[in-house]
């Protein structure tokens, strides 16, 4: 037996919020419409089926047995409905109950606590899973849809016209030197004095890697590297430490600020980091990640001021 066309999903709701309402005249408040629309529309349905589910006593509609069958087998049927369009929507990553958000080392010392936190008062139910890595690394798997979103460094990695982009702040780049250090209290430091000095630097496909590789051709010297690691916290003890100095972000100044002090660079090395939101521009009307837009949005205003 085929379905008739004129069996639709709409009529069949507003055939169950007749039989929860009653009468026509709470069913149209309920349902937005006229009553006459919601009189046509159960009439239709009626025709659909080619049976009747009700009686006229007077100007009302009474239910005929056919008619609580019907109801308790179509509160079913959308229900089920419901289900498997919020299930697709999850397998395709569109209002699922967890967000996979990819950020910088560098950004969990006040950033992604601020951000997390203001998106879990928009969304409480919402499990946010934090992968933290490289600029390069996020990337790839931001475009691999193995991330909902990244936090990062917008440079010529996060140019792709798949992408959507929200700017954040910026961040200027310094010297970092332990307190001891000869160099701690320049007001601003020439890199170029530093060609025989010992450099620590983050590994390649890091923003800061490639934002220190653009200074120091600046400087007109490539630097005596001891030492490369995979996170910007080591990196930093490293130079606590005087191990050798490095070129590292702002943003990290409340880390190791009893034994790290980070020195502006001069005018012609002067270098910022634009930090900013980056999703895939198909999921842009996701309501998690609508909300996750809006709680970046309010950081960056507040950065500002």
């Amino acid at each position: 037996m085929e379905i008739d066309e004129e069996l639709t999903l709409k009529k069949i709701q507003i055939f169950l919020a007749f039989m929860r309402c009653g009468n026509l005249s709470k069913t149209a408040t309920e349902m937005q419409l006229s009553n006459v629309s919601v009189h046509k529309a159960l009439h239709s349905l009626e025709s659909a089926l080619r049976c009747p589910l009700f009686k006229n006593e007077g100007r009302n509609l009474i239910p005929l047995k056919s008619a609580y069958v019907f109801e308790e087998r179509a509160q079913k049927i959308v229900q089920d409905i419901f289900i498997t369009v919020n299930k697709t929507r999850e397998a395709a990553g569109f209002a699922a109950k967890v967000l996979h958000l990819g950020s910088l080392y560098s950004l969990t010392v006040n950033t992604i606590p601020n951000v997390i936190s203001g998106l879990k008062l928009r969304r409480s139910e919402l499990d946010i899973q934090l992968l933290l890595s490289s600029n390069q690394d996020l990337v790839k798997k931001l475009k691999a849809t193995e991330l909902d979103a990244i936090i990062v460094a917008l440079n010529e990695t996060t140019q792709d016209d798949d992408f959507e982009i929200l700017p954040m702040f910026s961040d200027d780049i310094f010297l970092a030197v332990n307190k001891d250090s000869k160099y701690a209290d320049f007001k601003d430091i020439d890199l170029s004095l530093l060609k025989e000095e010992t450099f620590l630097t983050l590994t390649k496909g890091f923003a800061t890697h490639n934002d220190s590789d653009i200074i120091f051709k600046k400087a007109g010297f490539s630097p005596k590297v001891a030492l490369q690691v995979n996170d910007i916290f080591t990196l930093i003890s490293m130079v606590s430490s005087g191990v050798g100095f490095a070129l590292l972000p702002g943003r990290i100044s409340a880390v190791y600020e009893s034994s790290v002090k980070l020195i502006p660079l001069k005018q012609q090395y002067h270098m910022q980091q634009e930090i900013g939101l980056v999703f895939l521009k198909s999921k842009e009307r996701d309501p998690n990640l609508l909300a996750l837009i809006a709680e970046c949005r309010m950081f960056a205003s507040n950065f500002k001021r």
